[in-house]
């Protein structure tokens, strides 16, 4: 097997383009061709290291879901419609999952790139897929705007290379619980998991373990960037020195930003890159996704932040006329939308964010450090 090349690797598909889960619904945005475009603007992309992502198989596609619930994804994307049957066992169709045009295919091209980003990096390396992320689906239905669980199949593409310890965390202001559930039993993958506490999917309390292999961070409405510096100095880097992972896996939904309507955290994009950063620093394999995100503005300048973080590219203090087109162009048909503030357009960077640390966070991140487990090693070899 040839070693996968050290510096980073970009991962992406023009099956998002265009593509929108319907005018009222949050993800009628387009967010990766909106980051992209960015990236692409920055003079940020090479072409050498760009990747368009495969669209997962039937058979890769149920290394976790269930056939049957696969094929009804397929049958709605071919007949733009879902059976009762399938709105009421799979949730096609039902609870935030609407029918759209690329009801399978955009999923499965999540998936793919996670997969491949995932054989990209067995041997060590870095792949950002910010097409990746979906979180909260379930094996045999759909949840949470997700359809296919393409961070599960990416870490199970990992396992099935071989790693036994891997680490994933997730900073989307959502729980997430597909992969918690997904993982539950499974000691080789650990995750972490830190949202808003009280917010849908209402899982993921402090006390949540999963069988012992997970960590949950609740975190009260304004998390501000001093808090989220003080989760990754006390319980992120704690995590990672005890567990030593082969490999992390770094869900970056955008929604825990100050700016997104879909939830009441106060970060700026500040408090992700420092997060990436110092993960970046410890483990020798790392795959970065997207997740939610629902302010086109604001996911755009983190997710492509967050490429450039990992390409050591130095950050702009105003964006260059190319990049701010990029940004001028969009348009977002929520009352934030009809009048952004000019910095949404000319910085990549948001203002910081700080704040007091709260003592409910001090407590839990003591708290989730309590009984750690011991790491799963590699077998050893004669």
């Amino acid at each position: 097997m040839t070693a996968a090349p050290r510096r980073p690797l970009l991962i992406g598909s023009d099956v998002y383009r265009g593509s929108t889960y319907g005018p009222k619904h949050p993800l009628a945005i387009q967010r990766v061709p909106n980051t992209l475009d960015l990236i692409r603007a920055l003079g940020w992309l090479d072409p050498a290291r760009y990747l368009d992502a495969p669209r997962a198989t039937f058979a890769q596609l149920t290394r976790f879901h269930t056939p049957a619930y696969v094929a009804a994804l397929q049958r709605a994307e071919a007949t733009q419609a879902a059976t009762a049957e399938d709105r009421e066992r799979h949730h096609i169709g039902a609870h935030g999952n609407p029918v759209f045009r690329e009801i399978f295919r955009r999923p499965a091209t999540g998936a793919g790139g996670a997969i491949l980003a995932a054989r990209l990096t067995v041997t060590g390396g870095t792949v950002h897929v910010p097409g990746a992320g979906t979180h909260h689906a379930l094996r045999d239905r759909a949840s949470g705007f997700c359809y296919v669980n393409d961070v599960v199949l990416g870490l199970l593409e990992w396992l099935d290379l071989g790693l036994t310890n891997i680490l994933y965390i997730d900073l989307d202001a959502h729980h997430g619980d597909g992969v918690e559930i997904a993982f539950h039993d499974d000691p080789r993958v650990f995750t972490v998991s830190i949202h808003e506490a009280g917010r849908w999917p209402h899982t993921g309390h402090l006390g949540d373990r999963a069988g012992g292999h997970a960590r949950n961070i609740p975190v009260p409405p304004g998390y501000n960037d001093t808090e989220a510096a003080h989760v990754l100095g006390h319980a992120l880097l704690p995590f990672i020195r005890h567990l030593r992972p082969q490999a992390v896996m770094l869900q970056c939904g955008a929604d825990s930003l100050e700016e997104d309507p879909l939830a009441r955290l106060s970060l700026s994009n500040h408090a992700y890159l420092a997060t990436l950063r110092a993960v970046m620093a410890q483990t020798p394999r790392l795959i970065v996704t997207g997740g939610g995100g629902y302010n086109p503005w604001s996911v755009a300048r983190l997710w492509a932040a967050i490429w450039g973080t990992l390409d050591g590219r130095d950050m702009p203090e105003r964006l260059p006329a190319a990049a701010e087109a990029v940004l001028r162009v969009i348009t977002w048909d929520r009352a934030a939308g009809r009048n952004p503030p000019e910095p949404w357009f000319t910085t990549l960077l948001d203002a910081p964010r700080p704040g007091p640390v709260r003592d409910e966070i001090a407590a839990a991140c003591e708290e989730v450090l309590r009984d750690l487990p011991e790491p799963v090693r590699p077998a050893a070899t004669g």
